[in-house]
């Protein structure tokens, strides 16, 4: 595993699937401030508080000039269904494989925050969220170990409207 990525890293580019099956790419949102989201899973129930908090709040977002990207460790068509269900309006890409993940270092430390799914166990996400200017430099970053935890979403506005 990487070690995590921190304030003025720029973050790794990427190409991941939308829940539409659509390859997605970071640096086609550049230009914008960027809210990478990275939940632990859909349709679990911090991830939904979480997604529909930003959905919530999407007017701020956008007068602020930023665009919520969320990374889920599901399939697309499982994002379909969960980003319909909750009428997100921002893209939910697929990271099945756990290759952003990795590049980006938000893996547990240890084996004790394990999902099993399937035919077997395997290590959670952190749950983290990245703020990332117009050049895609990392410029806030919250990450916890708790999958349960939720973040100051009042702080992370704070943290857009602060920067330049």
């Amino acid at each position: 595993m990487q070690n995590q990525l921190k304030v003025g890293d720029p973050a790794p580019d990427f190409t991941l699937p939308d829940e539409n099956h659509q390859g997605r790419t970071l640096k086609e949102f550049l230009g914008q401030k960027i809210v990478l989201v990275f939940f632990v899973g859909a349709f679990t129930s911090t991830c939904t508080k979480e997604s529909c908090e930003f959905r919530d709040s999407m007017s701020r977002l956008i007068d602020l000039e930023a665009q919520v990207i969320a990374i889920d460790l599901t399939v697309p068509g499982l994002n379909r269904s969960f980003s319909e269900k909750n009428r997100l309006p921002f893209p939910v890409l697929s990271d099945a494989k756990r290759e952003v993940i990795e590049k980006y270092g938000l893996e547990p430390n240890d084996c004790s925050s394990t999902c099993c799914w399937g035919k077997g166990c395997y290590p959670m996400i952190k749950r983290s969220i990245l703020i990332l200017d117009e050049k895609g430099i990392i410029r806030h970053v919250w990450i916890s170990d708790n999958p349960e935890s939720e973040p100051s979403y009042e702080q992370l506005q704070k943290a857009i409207a602060e920067m330049p």
